[in-house]
């Protein structure tokens, strides 16, 4: 009996390791995809705001594959105070555009701002259907533009949608209300394009009312469309909580039978952090709490958009503690350079972004400055792509270590790519390809297919 139990125990503990990550996603090519990147806001408090080419190229060198570009409904629609505007459009283009140049893919997340006035009230009583025609007309604009742009993958179809005053619980909101329409919402997009997916959120509490320190209600009725991406926020700010919150996600995903795709996260830094490192507002605490809210993304296997790529010529006060914002850079400008190091450090963290099979688990340890992931390979599906930072996780250098017996190493001190410490009759070093200006490592290829491999990057040459 004590064998049987042992046998069990030992099957479920094999389960456990070599099953699929359930959140990724996967690519035209039908490589596993773990998506990261930034939210791109195409106004802020002072107007307008412009990306260059050179954004773009500090993306993808702080790890970015994906892109969400914030719609404006104001400059989409017929709301009251809104518009098309061909020029907003065009800008649309632009940088739908630039993220293309950069290997980076589009999802477009739609807003409420720009119209003299949107109530959350009105909209759910959507009297004659005036409100929701209304509004699935905007998402027809971006649909019928992008529906044959392969780098726009996706649509975030209601950014945050509230309840306010409206006499009625969380959960009828969102059975009676939220829902049908995202199924109406589905149904009208994928008779333009079925192969995009449609991302969704749930209920923004009103303030004040949270659920174990989560203010975004839970979804408990099913949707039941396909390519469909379950894209709560989280803005958590007690480490202790970021645990249970994301577990919850995680449930209603099971139920929904939709991955997750965090479409915003990190809680907003206060005008002290930058200059303060110690206490509940500093820059060690911001670290801390960020490290862990990373640490529970990648043991799920989930990607994740950070708010906002954006210079901080704005901070607002909607916070105690004084003015605050979600920008991930410092100087006075739409489109900044000067890093946040102590949140940006964690966001850039080493990750693998694409690979040729099926990615059974990954986590980077940030103490060690290691990053572990375990695969299976499948070589027709393509390269594989892993986001390693260099430039700032290792500056000492870093060796790649497969299955413990191929062993390569990248010495910043040369100018000569990977060298080769250790190999295997299977492998091949040419297949391995260090690419400075991305700060990624390219697989053309694994030694064998349907293997599984443990690939390990750590820190020095020849380290291990």
């Amino acid at each position: 009996m004590k064998y049987f139990f042992f046998k069990l125990l030992l099957l479920s503990f094999t389960i456990s390791c070599f099953s699929q990550i359930k959140h990724g996603l996967r690519d035209d090519q039908g490589r596993h995809i773990i998506p990261r990147g930034f939210v791109i806001n195409t106004n802020d408090h002072k107007g307008e705001v412009f990306f260059n080419n050179d954004d773009y190229a500090r993306q993808v060198r702080m790890g970015a594959n994906y892109q969400v570009i914030r719609l404006e409904l104001g400059r989409v629609s017929e709301f009251p105070g809104g518009q098309v505007e061909q020029k907003y459009l065009q800008k649309l283009d632009e940088l739908v555009a630039l993220g293309k140049n950069h290997d980076i893919k589009t999802v477009f997340k739609m807003t409420v701002y720009g119209v003299d006035k949107f109530v959350w009230q009105e909209f759910w009583n959507n009297k004659k259907d005036k409100q929701y025609t209304t509004y699935i007309n905007a998402w027809k604009v971006i649909w019928e533009r992008f529906a044959e742009e392969p780098y726009v993958v996706g649509y975030d179809v209601v950014n945050e949608p509230r309840k306010l005053e409206m006499d009625i619980s969380y959960k009828d909101l969102t059975d009676k209300y939220l829902v049908p329409l995202y199924q109406r919402i589905i149904d009208e997009s994928q008779k333009i394009n079925p192969d995009k997916k449609i991302l969704f959120q749930s209920i923004f509490m009103n303030k004040g009312e949270k659920i174990d320190n989560n203010q975004y209600a839970e979804i408990t009725s099913a949707i039941n469309r396909k390519n469909i991406v379950f894209a709560p926020h989280i803005y958590q700010n007690n480490i202790n909580y970021i645990q249970k919150n994301m577990d919850r996600f995680d449930k209603e995903s099971d139920m929904l039978k939709a991955p997750i795709l965090i479409g915003e996260w990190g809680f907003p830094t206060f005008a002290r952090t930058d200059t303060t490192l110690v206490g509940n507002l500093g820059q060690l605490k911001y670290r801390e709490l960020y490290i862990r809210t990373a640490e529970v993304f990648d043991k799920m296997g989930v990607g994740s958009i950070k708010a906002w790529f954006l210079g901080n010529r704005t901070m607002q006060n909607f916070l105690p503690g004084g003015p605050s914002t979600w920008s991930i850079f410092s100087d006075k400008t739409d489109a900044g350079t000067v890093e946040r190091k102590y949140i940006t450090d964690v966001i850039s963290r080493p990750f693998p972004q694409a690979i040729a099979g099926d990615i059974q688990s990954f986590l980077f340890n940030f103490a060690k400055r290691e990053l572990n992931i375990h695969f299976k390979s499948d070589n027709k599906k393509g390269a594989s792509k892993i986001f390693i930072g260099a430039n700032r996780h290792y500056p000492d250098g870093f060796s790649i270590i497969v299955n413990d017996d191929f062993i390569m190493y990248y010495n910043p001190l040369k100018n000569v790519g990977l060298e080769v410490y250790k190999t295997t009759k299977d492998s091949n070093p040419a297949d391995f390809i260090w690419d400075t200006k991305t700060q990624k490592l390219i697989v053309l290829k694994w030694g064998k297919d349907n293997t599984e491999y443990q690939i390990k990057i750590v820190p020095g040459l020849r380290n291990f």
